[in-house]
């Protein structure tokens, strides 16, 4: 009956196991009792992810979505508003000031509500402060939405400079909007946000300050008061381990209410948004309720982590052990140490005439480690990452796999 077997689709969780429904060659639908798995031996099997993003989440964060909520039930509605307030506290900001603004999709649909939301239509300008790729994916954001803007660059393996910026600004103040990203991750650069902010703010302070923390918000600690931040973004997915489906905005009130009328798109409002949310509770248009229900778990686990700073102590940890097995395969960091991060870092990709990092992709993906390619753009790189569900043990079965592949390969050990 079930030789040739049709759209086959998995439905009904029950007790933990998935069955698998498929349609036979009579036409009807049959249930097959052997095509069924465990959910938890699907998640044991799951590669680990040594990447900026989607990153590994824990068992129980992917469990908590096996649940549905409608988009107005008290349940939902209080989860919504629980989560915004433990934003805040992990800001270390208080709701009488900053609100948080939780926003459908990924990092970069909060990144352009923020560049829309804050640029008035006809006077706005924007100052990009850009060391990467993500600071360059503000200015096509700018490009398309027709915002006016500067790009004070930068070397893409060097820190955002501040006394460049201040010279800058010294001489161009009329900026509405200064914007950098903290912890870049197309290299593994963290900025000196906190340094910078107090430049804008003194020549230019009437500018909003905004900061895109996408990679490093709730991993790396940020002092609001010092870097005289009034918007700041990060996703659901990132340092604080929940799954992909919407970002947020921490942003301060007063400041986001004076741009209302500003925003050239409905969906991307942020003054509207935030309208939405304090007045019903509820997000103006479909919410990913179960993307919310998993972030609500995640943050669970990393308050029992010990937050900010429990959170970094692993991934410091991680670090270290990543930078001791690839220095002793002889592979180089592409970033001088005092300028990096702790949770992503590239490497120069070997200069072996054996080494294609399309194979060796491949390998350490066979052996469930997926790594990542580089992604600036003067230099044969790769990168790894080292948040979201890794632990100790996780960075050294990498080392090893790396070893093992790089051997496969014929490649001489230390690399060269």
């Amino acid at each position: 009956m079930f030789s040739s077997l049709k759209n086959l689709k998995v439905a009904n969780f029950a007790r933990n196991q998935l069955f698998a429904f498929a349609r036979g060659n009579d036409g009807k639908v049959h249930v097959s009792s052997t095509l069924f798995f465990s959910l938890n031996a699907r998640v044991n099997s799951d590669k680990k992810l040594f990447t900026p993003g989607p990153l590994s989440c824990s068992s129980t964060v992917k469990r908590a979505m096996l649940r549905d909520l409608g988009s107005r039930d008290a349940e939902f509605i209080e989860t919504i508003k629980t989560v915004r307030q433990k934003l805040l506290d992990i800001a270390g900001v208080s709701a009488e000031k900053f609100t948080a603004v939780l926003l459908q999709g990924s990092g970069t649909y909060s990144v352009e509500a923020v560049l829309q939301t804050t640029t008035h239509r006809k006077s706005g300008k924007v100052l990009i402060l850009a060391n990467g790729a993500y600071g360059q994916r503000m200015k096509k954001i700018c490009d398309v939405a027709g915002i006016q803007y500067d790009v004070l660059g930068f070397d893409e393996t060097e820190i955002v400079d501040v006394q460049r910026v201040e010279e800058h600004l010294k001489s161009e103040a009329r900026y509405t909007t200064v914007a950098i990203v903290h912890s870049e991750t197309s290299s593994g650069i963290l900025n000196p946000v906190e340094s910078i902010g107090q430049v804008v703010k003194k020549y230019a302070p009437n500018a909003f300050y905004f900061l895109d923390a996408m990679s490093s918000f709730g991993g790396v600690p940020l002092d609001f008061e010092t870097a005289r931040a009034d918007f700041v973004v990060s996703s659901a997915n990132k340092c604080l381990e929940g799954v992909p489906g919407f970002s947020f905005v921490i942003a301060h009130k007063q400041k986001l209410r004076s741009c209302k009328g500003n925003c050239c798109s409905l969906s991307l409002d942020l003054v509207d948004q935030l309208e939405g949310l304090d007045s019903s509770g509820q997000f103006r248009f479909t919410p990913p309720t179960h993307t919310m229900l998993a972030f609500s778990q995640a943050l669970v686990e990393f308050e029992t982590e010990g937050g900010v700073s429990g959170r970094a102590k692993r991934y410091k940890t991680n670090k270290s052990i990543l930078r001791a097995g690839m220095e002793r395969l002889g592979f180089r960091e592409l970033v001088a140490d005092k300028h990096q991060g702790y949770l992503i870092t590239s490497f120069y990709c070997p200069t072996d005439s054996k080494f294609d990092f399309e194979e060796f992709y491949m390998r350490l993906s066979d052996l469930g480690q997926v790594i990542y390619p580089g992604k600036v753009t003067q230099t044969d790189c790769f990168r790894i990452g080292n948040i979201g569900q890794l632990y100790p043990t996780d960075m050294h079965n990498l080392i090893v796999c790396i070893e093992r592949v790089c051997r496969e390969m014929g490649i001489k050990i230390p690399v060269k």
